[in-house]
């Protein structure tokens, strides 16, 4: 190529290639140590064996070939090494060597990282995805509800080659479970007692279906962001949720006055009863009382009739005449007494002074007893009509 009499020539044809082929041989050679203008070696094959410098820089190309199969794993991480684009085996944190390319190539995992999947908004709550919010429940109501799924990679083979985008992967499992689990139950449990119970059955179920699937992922949590019903029915929904709380206000109300009057009415019944029950048994223990002294009575009239009639009698009369005022008249002939209304005791007031008959008879009899003696004092108003009437009758009696 560099050939001097390249143009020179004249009626000649092109140079030989074998020249320009030989020159270049001979010109390599020399640059590597290689002797012989001809270029021939020993065999006749026209190329010598190589000299000490090229095995010098076929070993540091061997060598640097050699140190490109080193890596660096971080911590929390985990090493894949694909020999010939097929699973070979997994890697510790650290300094680690595997055969450089094109024999082995490695991949790296991050298996301490947390990942966070959004179903039915992006970013925040406020930028929702009715499509993947709305969701029908048992009793035919929709709902809206938001979920952030929280998961970390636990085996690096099947995260890579089980799934090619693992993040749509665990969206779409979660989205199914989540759904499964909100038709299974009412709306009212969903949006209020029941929020952390769905939020778990639904991390479990997504979790199965990714270990069906063998993705390599775990489910570390299922976050209700929130839930309500749409917008179109918000306000129809807030009245049925004041009427149902005015319900329960209600309820409660009335149970508290029940709390109250029940235990009172039965408090009321047991004293009722225990009333009867005492009045019962102070009956039959007086009947019992009275049928014993009868018979004890019995037993001794039948000894002395005579004595026991006279004292039965006695008896009698001082319990009678205990509670009741007595005016003592003489009824003989020739007293002459006199008698008035005592208004101060029919009046309700009491006497001050004791009511004395009025005549010009003695005051006493031959036996030296009085024969007309002042009234009692008054007996009090709880002597009741009775004390009155006995009263009249024996002052009408005692008239002439």
């Amino acid at each position: 190529m560099n050939d001097p009499q390249w143009g020179k020539r004249n009626n000649e044809g092109p140079p030989d290639l074998d020249e320009i082929v030989r020159r270049i041989r001979r010109r390599i050679g020399e640059m590597f140590g290689m002797r012989g203008g001809s270029g021939r070696g020993p065999q006749g094959n026209g190329i010598r064996p190589l000299s000490g410098g090229l095995w010098v820089i076929a070993a540091i190309l061997v060598v640097v070939w050699g140190l490109s199969g080193f890596y660096i794993v971080d911590e929390g991480r985990k090493g894949i090494v694909l020999r010939f684009g097929r699973f070979h085996e997994i890697t510790a944190p650290g300094l680690n060597w595997h055969i450089p390319a094109p024999v082995e190539t490695y991949e790296v995992v991050d298996t301490s990282r947390v990942y966070t999947v959004e179903i039915g908004y992006h970013g925040t709550p406020k930028n929702k995805v009715p499509a993947e919010s709305l969701m029908l429940t048992d009793d035919e109501n929709i709902i809206d509800i938001q979920f952030a799924i929280q998961y970390t990679v636990v085996t690096p083979q099947d995260y890579l080659f089980n799934n090619r985008n693992p993040a749509d992967s665990v969206k779409q499992a979660a989205e199914t479970a989540i759904r499964e689990v909100v038709g299974k139950h009412k709306m009212d449990f969903v949006l209020y007692e029941g929020r952390s119970e769905i939020a778990s059955n639904s991390a479990t179920l997504t979790q199965q279906i990714l270990d069906r699937y063998k993705v390599g992922i775990r489910i570390n949590q299922v976050t209700m962001q929130n839930a309500q019903p749409p917008e179109q029915v918000q306000a129809a929904f807030d009245d049925a949720v004041k009427a149902g709380q005015d319900r329960e206000r209600q309820k409660n109300e009335g149970q508290a006055y029940a709390n109250d009057v029940v235990p009172r009415a039965r408090g009321n019944a047991s004293r009722m009863i225990e009333e009867a029950n005492g009045y019962a048994q102070r009956v039959v223990a007086t009947a019992e009382g009275d049928v014993s002294r009868f018979q004890q009575v019995l037993a001794e009239y039948q000894k002395a009739p005579d004595v026991m009639r006279q004292r039965m009698y006695i008896d009698t009369m001082q319990q009678v005449l205990s509670s009741t005022g007595k005016v003592v008249v003489d009824q003989r002939p020739g007293s002459n007494n006199v008698f008035y209304l005592p208004l101060d005791r029919v009046s309700g007031g009491t006497a001050s002074q004791p009511v004395a008959p009025q005549g010009g008879s003695d005051a006493q009899s031959d036996a030296g007893q009085p024969r007309a003696a002042a009234p009692s004092e008054a007996a009090p108003d709880a002597a009741g009509p009775r004390s009155r009437d006995a009263f009249r009758s024996r002052d009408r009696e005692a008239r002439p």
